[in-house]
C-alpha cells in the first residue's frame, strides 16, 4: 500500500494547527533584541538568547509587531525608557506563536514592557560607571584645567547638525567680539555608529592635539531621545583619558549619559557649550583689564613717590653737601697736621740714626787705629791679615802713624 504524499503547504498548515494547539496563549518572554527595524509601520525584530558564561546565542527567533500595536507600544516605549527599542536592548515581550504556511514561525507582540528595558539598562550603566572608577579614569578629565585663552575649539558633530549650527552662530555674533576657531570632525550623533564614530573623531583630534585647546561633543537636530550610543565602555574610556578637557552638550534633559559623567564639563545644549566658551574667555579678559589697571595704578603710584623723593633729595643735597664739604676740609686739616708731625718724627728718627752710624763709621778709622800704636802691613795695595800669604822677596808696605816702612820678606 502506497504510503500518503502532502504538499508543502499541506504540511505547513498541519504545523500551523499543531502550534495554534499546543500554544494557544500569549506569554511574556524575555530575550535580547539583535535587530530592530519599521517598515510599513510595522516593527519587526530579531530575538536572541546567550548563554551567560560564554555569550554565546544558544537560542533565536523573529518577532513581528504588527501596525495596530506598534502604534501605541512603540511611543509608549520611547516615552518610558527614554529611548527607542534598539539592536542590544534586552526586552520583555507579551508574544503569542503564529506558524504561516507561507513565511514560517514568528512570535507576534501583543505588548512591551519598557520597565524591564529600564531596569537592564540602568544595571547596565552601573556596571560601566563601577568599571571606569575601578580602572581610576572616571574623575580623569575633571582634573584637567580649561586654558585661560580657550579659543581653539575641535567639534565632534554631525555636519547638517543644527545644534552645530547654533554652536557656530553663537561663538560667532557673541556680545563681547570675542574671536574662536573651530574645526569640526563629522560624526555620527545618534543610532548604533555612535560609539564607533565618535570614537573615530576623537583619535584624529587626538593626533593633532597641540592645535587644540578643548574638545565639545554636540548634538542637536536628531532624535532627542536616542541617546543610547553615548553610554558605552570604550566610549567613556576614551573620553575619560583624553588630554584635552571635553565639554558635552548632547541637548537632552533627562538623567545625565555615562559621557556626560566623565567629561570635564556637561551642559544640556550646543548653545549653552558656546556661552560656556565664551564666558569664560570674558572672565579672562576682564582678569587681565583689571591686571592692567591694578599695574597702571601701581606703575603711576610708583613714579609719584619716586618724584616724592626726588624732590626731598633736591631740598636736601645743598645742606648735605655743605656739611659734606665742611667735613672733607676739617678732615684735610686734621689729616695735614698729622701728617706734618709725622714727618718730623721721621726725620727726627732719621736725624738720630745717621749720628749713630757717624760715630760707628769714627770706631773704623784706620788714623784712629793708628795713633792707638798699631800698624797696617799692605801687599800690592792689600792689607796683609796672614803671614803665610807672604813669600820670599815680596815688597810689603808697613804704615805707621808717622810715615810709611817699605821691608823685602826673607
Amino acid at each position: 500500500m502506497q504510503e500518503p504524499h502532502y504538499t508543502l503547504r499541506q504540511l505547513n498548515l498541519m504545523v500551523r494547527d499543531a502550534v495554534e494547539a499546543a500554544l494557544p496563549d500569549e506569554y511574556w518572554a524575555e530575550a535580547e533584541l539583535s535587530e530592530c527595524r519599521e517598515h510599513g509601520g510595522h516593527c519587526y525584530m530579531e530575538l536572541i538568547e546567550k548563554d551567560d558564561r560564554s555569550n554565546t546565542p544558544i537560542a533565536r527567533a523573529s518577532a513581528k509587531c504588527w501596525r495596530q500595536t506598534w502604534q501605541l507600544a512603540g511611543p509608549h516605549f520611547l516615552r518610558t525608557a527614554g529611548q527607542p527599542l534598539r539592536a542590544g536592548m534586552k526586552v520583555l515581550l507579551k508574544v503569542y506563536a503564529q506558524f504561516h504556511e507561507t513565511f514560517g514561525f514568528s512570535w507576534i507582540v501583543t505588548d512591551i514592557d519598557p520597565t524591564y528595558t529600564i531596569g537592564d539598562m540602568a544595571r547596565r550603566r552601573q556596571e560601566i560607571i563601577r568599571q571606569l572608577k575601578a580602572e581610576g579614569v572616571f574623575d580623569m578629565q575633571r582634573e584637567l584645567s580649561l586654558p585661560l585663552f580657550a579659543q581653539r575649539i575641535a567639534v565632534v558633530s554631525a555636519a547638517s547638525a543644527a545644534g552645530y549650527g547654533d554652536f557656530c552662530r553663537q561663538l560667532e555674533e557673541n556680545e563681547y567680539g570675542l574671536q574662536f576657531r573651530v574645526t569640526l570632525f563629522p560624526a555620527v550623533m545618534q543610532g548604533e555608529q555612535v560609539e564607533a564614530s565618535v570614537i573615530s573623531a576623537l583619535n584624529s583630534i587626538f593626533s593633532r592635539a597641540d592645535e587644540f585647546d578643548a574638545v565639545c561633543i554636540l548634538r542637536g537636530g536628531g532624535a532627542t531621545a536616542d541617546l543610547s550610543g553615548f553610554d558605552t565602555l570604550a566610549l567613556a574610556e576614551n573620553v575619560a583619558q583624553f588630554p584635552l578637557p571635553i565639554i558635552t552638550g548632547i541637548g537632552h534633559e533627562r538623567d545625565e549619559s555615562i559621557l556626560d559623567m566623565v567629561s570635564h564639563t556637561r551642559v544640556k545644549t550646543p548653545t549653552a557649550a558656546a556661552a560656556l566658551l565664551t564666558d569664560h574667555l570674558h572672565g579672562v579678559l576682564e582678569r587681565v583689564e583689571q591686571a592692567e589697571t591694578a599695574i597702571g595704578r601701581y606703575v603711576t603710584d610708583h613714579i609719584s613717590r619716586q618724584r616724592q623723593r626726588i624732590n626731598q633729595l633736591q631740598l636736601l643735597i645743598p645742606s648735605l653737601a655743605m656739611r659734606r664739604i665742611a667735613g672733607g676740609q676739617h678732615a684735610m686739616e686734621m689729616a695735614g697736621t698729622r701728617l706734618a708731625a709725622a714727618l718730623q718724627h721721621r726725620l727726627t728718627m732719621q736725624h738720630h740714626r745717621l749720628a749713630e752710624a757717624e760715630l760707628k763709621l769714627q770706631g773704623f778709622d784706620p788714623q784712629l787705629l793708628l795713633r792707638r800704636g798699631y800698624s797696617i802691613t799692605l801687599l800690592n795695595g792689600r792689607a796683609v791679615r796672614n803671614a803665610a800669604d807672604l813669600k820670599p822677596g815680596d815688597e810689603i808696605e808697613t804704615r805707621v802713624e808717622h810715615g810709611t816702612i817699605r821691608s823685602v820678606v826673607k
